[in-house]
């Protein structure tokens, strides 16, 4: 079956889509010569915020790409950018695709071997390096990138030749603007809409990261898609964390400029809880995980309080759930279930709203599944969280619910100008105007993830309903069948088990070709600490906790619990309980923290066979 794009309801205004700029760049000056005066960016400074205009942002962007011409840097050759999410990764990002040039995204916590790899397979000409520990890893391969003649720091150390900070930069830019003061723009003028702009390298599970070419036409039209929903306009507030390295983070910059709104821009994790309540935005996009703990922590920290306080939460959203789900289906809610609403939306929900700023209209969460029923107890306290799918190969953004028009548990609809379809083995296909121009130097894996006339395989197995909500049932090479022959859809159970146990961190079921399910689980530090705390064991480790009897029984307890919900060939028989939490460091997640299941499952081999010993 196709899903129709959110085109064919006749509300979204496609005419942006086929009148949009022809590159990155242009559509960033475009944005500049509508909004100068508005605010454009708010970045931290110690512990304050402050801001700048369109056109601050202009000058700066100009200057950055009148630097890079000025080091010799030629259209389409490409520039990495190793550093967190900041503002300085999006000015240089957009001065590089200004000059005319592509990026090639590093996450910081690439490990230097891959750092490596992925500078080579690019041929990096110019590397952008957060500090001295990008710069160490760029330098132990100095000899394997005869292509590399420079390297420009944020915070590092400069020596005067190859590396170069950022004023160095700037200056370089400005004296080349002295006699040429049109560079830049001839270069805007000599990018055309299927130029290079981008090569995202995928963290693998195994073997070396694929390098994902996308064009500028492909982050045009994703911002253009996005404005023609109108969802967002330049009223709104985004706050900014995610990783510029990743697809996801990339397309919220489309979205921002084809739709003018400013952007709060802080790539510190940890900050993000308190990041929301003094920005306060609108809207954020994030993985699932994030909901997950906010979820965690709301409800461990309601049941630690215990007594009236802990009962009237839970009253309150077992009102809360019956009376969404109500209008939800279009009924009328009782008078007198309405009122007592109306008095735990002021005494609960809105607690629950101002510890998220209190102004957010939506969140949009994406890179993994994120938990229905996680979703609807949010929405029960008044915070929509509207689901979205794609994949790096389609530019992040294929598919989103609508604030309008959105169902739980589905990605929502194709985006307009974007068709999906699910081919007869179950695999959601996408065509349009994201999808990659390819692979970079792997001509055979390119053959393998497009077919000739342009349709690209997911991956992921999906359906698609009589309205074209889209629905993503597991990954295609995560489904596994046991020895009994019974096929385990693994993130259903792993979802599952999330909103069951606020304790949880991460939960992965293993069980191809056996004759039983596992599990592997790992707990929240935070989550633990706090229980720890609570129950006479705050003077011992992490390890020592989750090593305890006391937690042991504790999870075995919701263990149970989830058992109740799966089919007998689905339930978890045993499992393992980890003394450490999955990291981006380790490798055992990506840095949009999903897991490496092949990693995971590598690491623990051993104490898996045991469990069937």
């Amino acid at each position: 079956m196709s899903a129709p794009s959110a085109s064919d309801t006749g509300a979204p205004n496609t005419g942006v889509i086929d009148d949009r700029a022809p590159s990155v760049g242009h559509q960033f000056f475009d944005r500049v010569r509508t909004s100068p005066d508005r605010e454009a960016y708010r970045y931290p400074v110690g512990e304050r915020w402050e801001s700048q205009t369109w056109a601050e942002t202009g000058a700066q962007v100009t200057r950055v790409a009148a630097g890079l011409v000025a080091l010799g840097l030629e259209p389409e050759q490409r520039v990495g950018i190793a550093a967190a999410t900041r503002l300085e990764w999006i000015i240089a990002d957009l001065g590089v695709l200004s000059a005319g040039a592509a990026t090639t995204t590093i996450y910081p916590s690439t490990n230097p071997d891959d750092v490596g790899f992925i500078l080579a397979d690019s041929q990096c000409r110019v590397v952008f390096a957060e500090n001295d520990a990008q710069i160490d890893k760029i330098a132990a391969h100095r000899t394997e990138l005869p292509h590399l003649v420079k390297v420009v720091t944020f915070d590092g150390t400069p020596d005067g030749e190859w590396v170069i900070g950022m004023a160095d930069l700037h200056q370089l830019g400005e004296e080349l603007l002295v006699t040429s003061p049109d560079v830049v723009q001839h270069r805007l003028d000599a990018t055309r809409p299927d130029s290079l702009a981008t090569l995202i390298y995928t963290s693998g599970t195994t073997g070396r990261p694929k390098g994902v070419r996308l064009r500028h036409s492909s982050w045009t039209y994703e911002g253009a898609a996005i404005q023609a929903l109108d969802i967002l306009d330049e009223t709104d507030l985004q706050l900014l964390w995610l990783p510029m390295a990743h697809s996801f983070g990339k397309v919220l910059l489309s979205a921002q400029l084809a739709c003018g709104f400013p952007t709060a821009v802080d790539g510190r994790v940890d900050k993000i809880i308190d990041n929301l309540a003094v920005v306060r935005p609108t809207f954020m996009g994030a993985a699932p995980r994030i909901f997950e703990k906010a979820y965690s922590r709301i409800m461990t920290t309601q049941s630690s309080r215990g007594g009236v306080k802990e009962r009237l939460f839970k009253q309150a959203f077992r009102v809360g759930l019956r009376v969404d789900r109500l209008r939800r289906e279009g009924k009328r809610v009782p008078f007198l279930l309405a009122r007592q609403h109306q008095l735990f939306d002021r005494l609960v929900f809105a607690q629950v709203r101002i510890r998220f700023g209190g102004r957010v209209r939506f969140f949009i969460s994406g890179a993994a599944a994120l938990n229905q029923e996680i979703a609807e107890w949010f929405h029960a306290a008044g915070i929509v969280i509207l689901e979205g799918y794609g994949l790096t190969e389609s530019s992040a953004g294929s598919a989103v619910n609508h604030p309008d028009d959105y169902r739980f548990g589905s990605v929502g609809l194709a985006l307009p100008g974007t068709e999906m379809r699910v081919a007869e083995d179950g695999e959601l296909m996408i065509h349009g105007p994201g999808v990659m121009e390819g692979y970079q130097n792997q001509p055979e894996q390119t053959a393998e993830a497009l077919t000739e006339d342009g349709w690209l395989h997911t991956g992921d197995i999906a359906a698609i309903d009589e309205h074209g909500f889209v629905r993503i049932t597991d990954r295609k090479k995560d489904l596994f069948k046991t020895s009994g022959g019974k096929y385990i859809a693994p993130s259903a159970i792993e979802s599952q088990f999330k909103a069951i146990c606020p304790y949880v961190s991460q939960f992965l079921v293993h069980g191809s070709e056996r004759n039983f399910v596992v599990a592997v689980i790992t707990l929240d530090p935070e989550a633990m600490a706090s229980w720890a705390d609570e129950n006479g064991m705050g003077d011992r480790t992490y390890a020592e906790v989750v090593g305890s009897r006391q937690v042991e029984d504790l999870v075995a307890g919701y263990v149970a619990t989830l058992n109740q919900r799966l089919n007998r060939w689905e339930t978890i028989k045993k499992w393992i309980l980890l003394d450490h939490d999955l990291t981006v460091e380790s490798g055992e997640l990506t840095p949009s923290m999903k897991v490496k299941r092949t990693v995971v499952e590598t690491n623990y081999r051993d104490q898996i066979s045991r469990l069937y010993a």
